[in-house]
């Protein structure tokens, strides 16, 4: 049975392990180095004591040549000197080795200085005492000995040599791979980094502008048991509770909405309620005296002011109610007309709204949040024409080009200033004075409209006031046959 174990690290864990790995690394190769270096130091020293060496052997060499020549003691007793220093200088660097083949080259030339002071010593004692035969064989012996000495300095000398261009090759190849695998670890950790840390945070960071603009996508949450999947969940959570507090928000804005229609709807019941009170007391007075065809017209018109007072509260309960945001084939012009009914009562004396929408066009809306789209426009609008008379408009065309449908509401007042054009969609920015304005309606406008997959913009118009266009995708028409 096989066992799988998985280890989870969190980045904080992730960056600690390739701290350490990264130290680990650059320690061993740090103390590599400087073992190298230290070998290449004090090869280095031995190939000085070498080239040392081999100036000491040449003046015994020349002494002992003097000698044989001449004959004088003293070039016995400087050759004897030489070689003493020779013998010093060997048992100094012997002590220090730290190789086994160099103090088994140091040691055979130690034996051979040794050879070679004996010799000596036995040519300068033997002078008198031999014949010429044997003279001349201690001599060759004395030859050879001092050639021998000559070689073997050299060979410590190219030995050592060689060991430091070996050594240095080495150092170069640690280098090389050292890089190498520094730039593998870099080629590793990059990617790794910008995937378990930056692209999260860039997509976390692209979501919170979407956000502001009041989308509210959750990000996918990838299993990777570390911070980043905690942040991206704690994300998810933050925009489901920001969504519910939209819908919330949305939802008191629409209170107030309904606050401020109230009055304006108590009015326009007055007229029906009075017309059928009117009515009725007539009836009542009449109450079988009465030509039937004129109570038959006064009861036409009761049931005609009920049906009006009927819808205006029936729009206005459309409006109040909150449900499910779904799309479905609409008349937009029905939607602007329902709109426009619940206005009628504030717009003041002087102000007309004007409607210039095709009754042929559909299209896919959610008829009670448009509807508070245009409240909200109209709103703006009427507050922005300080002093009437003055126009609001309403007009929609298709755009066959792009699929879509272009709807303008625009008005004859005082504008908006370049500085605030690019912030009048921002949650909670307004113009108006304190306690006028909450700054939610173009927001919650702005929010509707993207929820139907649309567009909003907003432009001076080039003689006076503003224009708002939404651009909401068209159902498509079926083709003529």
């Amino acid at each position: 049975m096989a066992w799988k174990f998985h280890i989870y690290l969190n980045i904080r864990q992730k960056v600690m392990v390739g701290l350490t790995v990264c130290l680990l690394a650059v320690g061993f190769i740090g103390v590599i180095s400087y073992i190298y270096l230290s070998k290449i130091q004090y090869k280095q020293h031995v190939v000085e004591i070498a080239d040392d060496l081999s100036n000491t052997i040449l003046e015994i060499r020349r002494y002992e040549k003097n000698y044989l020549l001449y004959g004088s003691s003293d070039d016995i007793k400087e050759n004897q000197r030489y070689v003493k220093q020779g013998l010093e200088v060997l048992a100094n660097i012997s002590s220090e080795s730290q190789y086994v083949h160099d103090r088994l080259l140091l040691k055979q030339l130690e034996t051979e200085f040794v050879a070679y002071r004996q010799v000596m010593i036995q040519m300068a004692a033997s002078t008198h005492k031999i014949d010429g035969h044997s003279r001349q064989g201690i001599e060759e012996q004395l030859r050879e000995r001092g050639k021998n000495l000559v070689e073997l300095s050299m060979r410590v000398a190219v030995y050592e040599r060689r060991s430091i261009i070996a050594i240095i090759r080495a150092l170069k190849t640690q280098l090389i791979s050292a890089l190498v695998i520094f730039l593998g670890m870099g080629l590793f950790l990059v990617p790794m980094v910008s995937k378990k840390i930056l692209t999260p945070l860039r997509v976390i960071e692209r979501t919170t502008l979407k956000i502001a603009q009041g989308h509210f996508d959750p990000l996918p949450v990838i299993d990777t048991r570390d911070e980043t999947q905690r942040v991206v969940e704690a994300f998810n959570r933050m925009v489901a509770e920001l969504e519910k507090r939209q819908e919330q928000l949305l939802q008191a804005k629409k209170l107030s909405s309904i606050g401020i229609l109230t009055s304006g709807i108590a009015h326009q019941l007055n007229n029906p309620l009075n017309n059928i009170s009117t009515s009725c007391q007539i009836l009542l007075e009449e109450f079988g005296q009465m030509d039937p065809d004129l109570a038959h017209r006064m009861l036409t018109n009761v049931e005609q002011e009920v049906h009006r007072a009927r819808d205006i509260v029936r729009g206005l309960l459309e409006f109040s109610r909150d449900k499910k945001f779904s799309l479905c084939p609409a008349c937009l012009c029905d939607v602007v007309e329902k709109a426009v009914r619940l206005m009628s009562s504030h717009v003041p004396p002087g102000i007309e709204i004007v409607r210039d929408v095709p009754g042929n066009i559909m299209l896919q809306l959610e008829t009670q949040r448009m509807q508070e789209v245009f409240l909200n426009l109209l709103m703006n609008a009427i507050q922005a024409i300080a002093e009437p008379p003055g126009r609001i408009t309403i007009s929609a065309k298709a755009e066959p080009d792009n699929g879509l449908t272009a709807i303008i509401v625009e008005d004859t007042g005082t504008g908006i200033s370049e500085a605030d054009r690019g912030k009048v969609f921002d949650p909670f920015f307004t113009t108006k004075e304190v306690g006028v304005g909450t700054g939610l309606g173009l927001s919650i406008v702005y929010g509707i409209v993207r929820e139907h997959q649309g567009t909003i913009s907003v432009e001076n118009k080039p003689e006076r006031g503003c224009r708002f266009i939404i651009r909401l995708p068209s159902i498509p028409q079926p083709e003529k046959e």
